[in-house]
This record gives C-alpha cells, structure tokens and sequence, in this order.
C-alpha cells in the first residue's frame, strides 16, 4: 500500500500495477481497490494485473483474462462479470 501511495504522489499519467493486493488480509483489499478506482473515474489510465478477479473486474472498463499465458477472453470488464468461463474458472462460482 505504501509503494502505491510513493507512485501516486508523482500524479502519473499512467498507473501499472502489479497484484496491488498480493500479500494483504482480505479486508484491506477492497481498501486498495476503492481508491484505483476512484483514479479511474477521473481518467487516470491503469493497467493492472490481478488475481482478485471480481475486483479488478469492478474497476475496470475492459478486461484480458490469460490461461496459461494465452489471451482466451477480453471484452469489456463488466460483460466478463458474467462470462461462464470467468464465473467457473475464476470467481468459483458454477
């Protein structure tokens, strides 16, 4: 959380994040989420690599999911919410 403070300090016009929410309890991710998305809305540009899949897809506007390091969906984030292959694979839910 720090290191995403010291990079936002410089207002980037670009923000690459990197599993922002690796290592952190589950209650503090939603923390780490809400002000990304908050940047997003003013038109900060973020390109984030995550795998709290529901939440990235939240935030996002459109989405690239890999397997085994191949592109298999993309398309805009919220339609990925509903995806099958998503919800199965990646949320847990059938």
């Amino acid at each position: 959380m720090l290191a995403i403070g010291r990079a936002l300090v410089t207002n980037p016009k670009p923000v690459l994040l990197d599993e922002a929410s690796v290592g952190l309890a589950p209650i503090v991710v939603s923390k780490v989420f809400e002000p990304l998305r908050k940047l997003g809305d003013i038109g900060t540009m973020i390109l984030l690599v995550e795998q709290h899949v529901h939440e990235a897809l939240y935030i996002a506007d459109r989405a690239y999911v890999l397997e085994n390091g191949m592109i298999i969906l993309h398309g805009a984030a919220k339609e990925l919410l509903s995806e099958d292959r998503v919800k199965k694979s990646y949320l847990g839910l059938t």
